[in-house]
């Protein structure tokens, strides 16, 4: 009964795994096609910081991660923002919020090209 307990703990693990090295490669291709290193995905909290720079958005947005509820709308508002600078609609952001791991990849691998935000004024 244990040894398939364990079975499908490492099971679980490479599906997990597998995940994860897609969730990665997914943001590596989406920062590499904004102009940002692909390596700053694999480094916690500088990715975020990336993301907003992408987005046109100011670097202290991440206080807003770091504040419950709050950091919710903050990203929100970046996926939002994250599917205009790519020429996608409303439908694709709603998309990035609830079914992230389905849409990333669809938005780095797809034809998605990034457009700059229009600098604030």
């Amino acid at each position: 009964m244990e040894a398939d307990a364990g079975g499908m703990g490492v099971v679980g693990g490479l599906i997990s795994l597998v995940f994860i090295v897609l969730m990665i490669a997914s943001m590596w291709k989406i920062f590499t096609k904004a102009g940002q290193p692909g390596w700053a995905a694999i480094i916690p909290i500088y990715n975020f910081i990336v993301m907003l720079k992408i987005v046109g958005k100011p670097w202290w947005w991440i206080i807003g991660m770091l504040i419950p509820f709050l950091n919710f709308i903050v990203l929100i508002l970046v996926m939002v923002n994250m599917a205009k600078v790519f020429g996608k609609g409303v439908g694709f952001a709603i998309g990035l919020i609830l079914l992230g791991f389905i849409f990333l990849p669809i938005l780095a691998f797809g034809d998605a090209t990034y457009t700059a935000p229009p600098e604030a004024a």
